[in-house]
């Protein structure tokens, strides 16, 4: 698995865990929808980590809960 599945992964996962749309999402993490679709579509290869940080300020997560997931514990590095 690469990083980018990975935090795709997540971003799913807490959504749905949350029962909140992608949209909605954006909102709460005061960016365009784009930017996080384009994570989720693979146009965003490599998310900056100030990204990764407004959408776990949106979930009301810290970082450290955000990549506590075995999708992190298994990356590929080299993908």
């Amino acid at each position: 698995m690469t990083a980018q599945e990975a935090v795709r992964n997540r971003i799913l996962q807490l959504c749905g865990d949350r029962n909140i749309t992608i949209n909605k999402l954006a909102t709460l993490a005061a960016l365009p929808p784009s930017s996080v679709k384009n994570i989720l579509y693979g146009r965003s290869q490599n998310p900056k980590l100030l990204t990764v940080k407004l959408i776990c300020d949106g979930l009301g997560i810290t970082l450290s809960e955000f990549f506590a997931s075995e999708d992190f514990d298994r990356l590929d590095i080299d993908g």
